[in-house]
C-alpha cells in the first residue's frame, strides 16, 4: 500500500459518520427497496417500479464499503 495517499478530511469524516450505522441497515433498506419495486409493479406502475428496483445495488455496494471501513479502517 502506497503511504503517500491519505485521506481527505472530508472523506474522513463521512466515514466516522456512517461507521455507526449498523451494516444490517443497508441491507434491509435494500431488500425493502426490492419490495417496493415489486408492489409498484403489481400496481401497473412499471417505470416507478424500475427507478425503486435500482436502488438495491448502490444500497448494497454502500454496505460493503462501510463494513470495509469498519474493519480495515480509512487510513
Amino acid at each position: 500500500m502506497n503511504k503517500d495517499f491519505k485521506e481527505g478530511q472530508v472523506a474522513k469524516e463521512i466515514e466516522s459518520q456512517t461507521a455507526k450505522i449498523p451494516s444490517d441497515v443497508y441491507l434491509w433498506t435494500a431488500v425493502s427497496a426490492m419490495g417496493a419495486s415489486l408492489a409498484l409493479k403489481l400496481m401497473k406502475q412499471k417505470n416507478t417500479a424500475l427507478f425503486v428496483g435500482q436502488w438495491a445495488a448502490p444500497l448494497l455496494i454502500m454496505g460493503i464499503y462501510n463494513k470495509i471501513v469498519k474493519v480495515e479502517g480509512s487510513d
